[in-house]
C-alpha cells in the first residue's frame, strides 16, 4: 500500500465492496488511475487546486472531466446557490430560474430558439435524438464522437453489453474529418437516418469545409443535425464551437461548462423541433432544480461579462506552445504530441519500439500526480487557473520528460514504474 495514498486505497478497496468499480463515474474509476500512485478520493476543491484525503494537494487539469470552467467554489456562483438555498431546491411548481437561464442560453448560443433542461449530458443527446426521431419519422442515426451511456449510442462502443441488438442496428459510427465515411452511411441507410449527431471538435481541429459539408449533406438527406456541444458549448466560445466555427445545427446539447460543476444539460435548437418536445416524452423530477439553475445563471453571467473564455484560451496556448517545446527538447517528438483547442488540449502517446502507449501513459500518471498534477492526459483550463499554475506545469513535465527520456533510452521504463501498467479499455473517442 502507496504511504502517499494510504487513505485513498482504503476508502477505495471498502468502496469496492460497496459500489460496482469504487465509483460513480467510469472516468473517475480505477480503470483510469494506476493502483499504488494514484489518489482516488477528493476531500475539497478551491480554485484551480483540490486536495485528496490523504492531504496532498494537486492543480487539477482534469476540472471535474471539463464541468468545472469557472474553477472550484467560485465565489459567484457559490453565492448564487447559497442565497437559492434558503428558498429552496425543489418545488411543486416551476421556478423563475427555468426562464431566466432559457433566456440566457438563448442569448449565447446562435442556433437556440428554445430550450428544454435535463441533468446529465446523456440526458440531453438523448432527448435531441429523441426529437429528431419525431420530427422526421425515421429511426436510425449516425454519430460521431461520445455521446453518452444510453442503449443508442453506447450499443456503438465496445461497452455494449446488456443493449438490445436491435437497438445496436439502428445507430452507426462515422469517422471525424471523413466526409466519405458519413456519406457511406446515407447510401446504407437511404431516407432512413433521422439525425447526424456529432462533436464539432474532439482533440482534431475540423479540415477546412469539413463542418459545413456535413450540415449540407444531412440536410440533403432530410435529416436533423444535432451538435453534441456537452464538452465545447461556453468553452470554444461564448456561443460554444458553434459560434467558434460559424456552423449552425439544427439541435445542440449543453452540458458540463453550463453550471461550473452543478449537474444540468440543455437540448437547444429550431423552434420547429424544439416544440415537439410538448409532446415527446422528455421530463425529470429535477429537471428544473433550482441549485443548479440559479449556478447555471451565475455561470452564464460570468462567462459573458468576464472575458472567461479569453483568458482561459491564452493560458491553453502557452501550455499547447510549452508542452510541444518540451516535447522537442527532450526528444520526445516520435511518441508524445499536445494538440486540441486552447481551452482543452490533449497530450497524445504513441507506443515506443520497446512500450506501449499505456506503459507510457501509467509512468506519466505516476510522475505528474506525484508532482501535484491532477491530470488524465489532458489539459480542461479553468477561469481560476493562473499564470504560476501553467509555470509549475511546464516545470514539472520538463522534468518527466527527462525522467521519460532517461527510462526509454536504457530500456528501463518498465522498471521506473510502481503500479500495473493501465489495460486499454474502453475508448470513448
Amino acid at each position: 500500500m502507496s504511504h502517499r495514498y494510504k487513505k485513498s486505497e482504503h476508502l477505495l478497496n471498502e468502496a469496492l465492496e460497496l459500489i460496482p468499480l469504487g465509483a460513480q463515474t467510469f472516468s473517475k474509476s480505477k480503470t483510469q488511475f494506476p493502483y499504488g500512485v494514484s489518489p482516488y478520493f477528493v476531500e475539497r476543491g478551491d480554485g484551480s487546486a483540490v486536495w485528496d484525503i490523504d492531504g496532498n494537494k494537486y492543480i487539477d487539469f482534469i476540472n471535474a472531466l471539463a464541468a468545472i470552467t469557472l474553477g472550484y467554489n467560485d465565489p459567484d456562483v457559490t453565492a448564487a446557490v447559497s442565497k437559492q438555498l434558503l428558498s429552496g431546491v425543489t418545488f411543486s411548481l416551476s421556478h423563475p430560474l427555468e426562464v431566466q437561464v432559457a433566456k440566457e442560453i438563448i442569448a449565447m448560443v446562435p442556433s437556440a430558439e428554445m430550450v428544454r433542461f435535463g441533468k446529465n449530458g446523456s440526458d440531453a443527446t438523448t432527448g435531441a435524438i429523441r426529437l429528431a426521431r419525431a420530427y422526421t419519422g425515421r429511426e436510425h442515426v449516425a454519430v460521431c464522437g461520445y455521446h453518452g451511456w444510453h442503449d443508442w449510442y453506447i450499443g456503438t462502443t465496445a461497452r455494449n453489453l446488456g443493449v438490445p441488438e436491435t437497438t445496436q442496428k439502428l445507430s452507426h459510427t462515422f469517422s471525424y474529418n471523413d466526409l466519405d465515411s458519413l456519406k457511406k452511411i446515407f447510401l446504407t441507410y437511404p431516407g432512413q437516418i433521422a439525425a447526424v449527431i456529432m462533436e464539432p471538435m474532439s482533440a482534431e481541429f475540423p479540415l477546412p469545409g469539413f463542418l459545413e459539408k456535413v450540415k449540407e449533406t444531412t440536410h440533403k438527406e432530410g435529416a436533423v443535425l444535432i451538435f453534441d456541444e456537452v464538452i465545447t458549448g461556453f468553452r470554444f466560445a461564448k456561443g460554444g464551437a458553434q459560434e467558434y466555427f460559424g456552423v449552425m445545427p439544427d439541435l445542440t446539447t449543453l452540458g458540463k461548462a453550463l453550471a461550473n460543476g452543478y449537474p444540468l444539460s440543455a437540448i437547444a435548437g429550431r423552434k420547429e423541433i424544439m416544440k415537439l418536445a410538448e409532446d415527446v416524452f422528455f421530463s425529470f423530477t429535477f429537471g428544473g432544480e433550482a441549485l443548479s439553475l440559479a449556478a447555471a445563471f451565475a455561470t452564464l453571467k460570468k462567462i459573458q461579462n468576464c472575458n472567461v473564455v479569453d483568458v482561459i484560451s491564452k493560458l491553453g496556448e502557452k501550455i499547447i506552445k510549452g508542452v510541444n517545446e518540451l516535447i522537442i527538447k527532450h526528444h520526445l517528438q516520435a511518441i508524445l504530441t499536445c494538440i486540441g483547442h486552447p481551452t482543452r488540449s490533449f497530450l497524445i502517446i504513441k507506443d515506443h519500439s520497446a512500450y506501449s502507449e499505456w506503459h507510457i501513459k501509467s509512468f506519466l500518471l505516476q510522475e505528474m500526480f506525484a508532482r501535484g498534477v491532477l491530470t488524465l492526459g489532458t489539459h480542461n483550463m479553468s477561469f481560476a487557473h493562473q499564470e504560476s499554475d501553467v509555470f509549475n506545469l511546464l516545470m514539472i513535465y520538463d522534468e518527466v520528460f527527462a525522467l521519460l527520456n532517461t527510462a526509454l533510452s536504457s530500456n528501463s521504463l518498465e522498471q521506473q514504474l510502481r503500479c500495473n501498467v493501465l489495460i486499454p479499455l474502453f475508448k470513448v473517442r
